[in-house]
């Protein structure tokens, strides 16, 4: 079985995206997701973090979170190595005279272990970090609205702070009531939300609590269809990357296009479309309509950026040989014949392609139209740099 980091950064290479741009799409930062492929956990910061940026990073990248969270689970916390016995030798039995010079020994040395048990004492009791539970939610959940109100109960005398990833927002300095009850309202983001709850009490010491709360905003119009959509976040920046759209919709639905493009209606009731976009900003428009005549509409702004040259290649009409160098180096499986309807995309500061068939390789630069690249069997060769 791979390790968390080999199919994380497996997974990321296969979509073509770098660790700058999922930075960036994810905000988190570049050195925790490093450290997350690179399965280097003394890098990353606490357990309630790391799973939060580890949830994130695995729907980001289409992966199964909750069972990426068991496998850094079991990555993390491995097992003592057994312990080696020595046998033990025969018990000699001898007298024991309770002398003067046995007494005291024995005394003294009583009286050491009950002080140092009575130091331990009094340093675990001062080291165990203040109780907090979240009540509100009790477990993770999903929410409709975008105000949400997170409850719990701490220390009277602590301060609490609540952070929502992905952002960060940060409420911070709420302070308890008598009964150690509290309250924050937070603003959601369409899809996963990671709440971290923070507690500092008067020794210094921090007790955290943790949620994840999924925004599902829904049409709620009689005689409306239901559409969900889980991507993009509203005011989302995609860089050197295709938009992806999608979401799911109610049974009723039986007509579902994005920006104009018809979509299957699938048993599932799930939708999933990705585009191409020239860099600046986006309108994503999702449009779901039912037998009785209601419509639905959902739309998502975007930015849509380049810091490197993306080239997507398609062979149409024909097949050619091609070759794809990327910053210097022959991109590997290139330097072939492609056949018709095999497509490629190609990231770096550089790229260059050189084909034996200009009309049968058909390519789109950082969004633009695509277009072939030249005449039916013109050997072509043509370089796309970063923007």
């Amino acid at each position: 079985m791979a390790r968390l980091g080999e199919t994380l950064r497996a997974q990321r290479e296969k979509k073509g995206i770098t660790l700058e741009q999922a930075a960036s799409d994810t905000r988190i930062r570049e050195k925790f997701l490093k450290g997350l492929e690179d399965s280097d956990y003394q890098t990353l910061p606490g357990t309630v973090y790391t799973k939060g940026f580890l949830r994130n990073y695995a729907e980001y990248l289409e992966l199964n979170a909750e069972e990426l969270v068991v496998q850094f689970h079991q990555e993390r916390d491995q097992p003592d190595a057994p312990r080696a016995f020595k046998p033990i030798g025969p018990i000699m039995r001898r007298n024991l005279i309770f002398t003067p010079a046995v007494l005291v020994p024995v005394v003294v040395l009583a009286g050491i272990v009950l002080f140092v048990s009575y130091l331990y004492y009094q340093f675990v009791s001062f080291a165990v970090p203040p109780k907090i539970e979240v009540t509100d939610p009790a477990s993770d959940a999903i929410a409709q609205s975008a105000d949400f109100v997170v409850k719990g109960t701490t220390v009277p005398d602590g301060r609490v702070t609540v952070q929502v990833f992905p952002g960060p927002l940060t409420v911070a300095d709420i302070h308890p009531n008598a009964d150690g009850t509290f309250s924050a309202s937070v603003q959601l983001n369409p899809g996963a939300n990671h709440i971290v709850v923070e507690v500092l009490d008067v020794t210094g010491k921090v007790g955290r609590a943790s949620r994840t709360v999924r925004l599902e905003t829904v049409a709620s119009t009689p005689g409306q269809p239901v559409i969900i959509v889980e991507e993009p976040a509203n005011g989302a920046t995609f860089t050197n990357a295709p938009v992806l759209v999608r979401g799911r919709f109610d049974p009723t639905v039986t007509a579902l296009t994005v920006n104009g493009v018809q979509l299957p209606i699938s048993s599932a009731r799930l939708f999933e479309i990705r585009f191409t976009y020239p860099a600046g900003k986006q309108t994503i428009s999702i449009v779901a309509s039912n037998a009785a005549g209601g419509t639905a509409t959902e739309t998502r702004s975007v930015t849509v950026a380049y810091t490197a040259a993306v080239v997507n290649v398609t062979l149409k009409g024909g097949e050619a040989w091609l070759q794809a160098t990327v910053d210097g180096t022959v991109v590997p499986g290139t330097g072939r014949v492609f056949k018709e309807g095999e497509t490629a995309t190609y990231t770096g500061r550089e790229v260059r392609l050189r084909s034996g068939n200009g009309a049968a390789t058909v390519v789109s630069y950082n969004g633009q139209p695509a277009v072939a690249l030249g005449q039916q069997g013109e050997v072509v060769e043509r370089v796309y740099t970063a923007q």
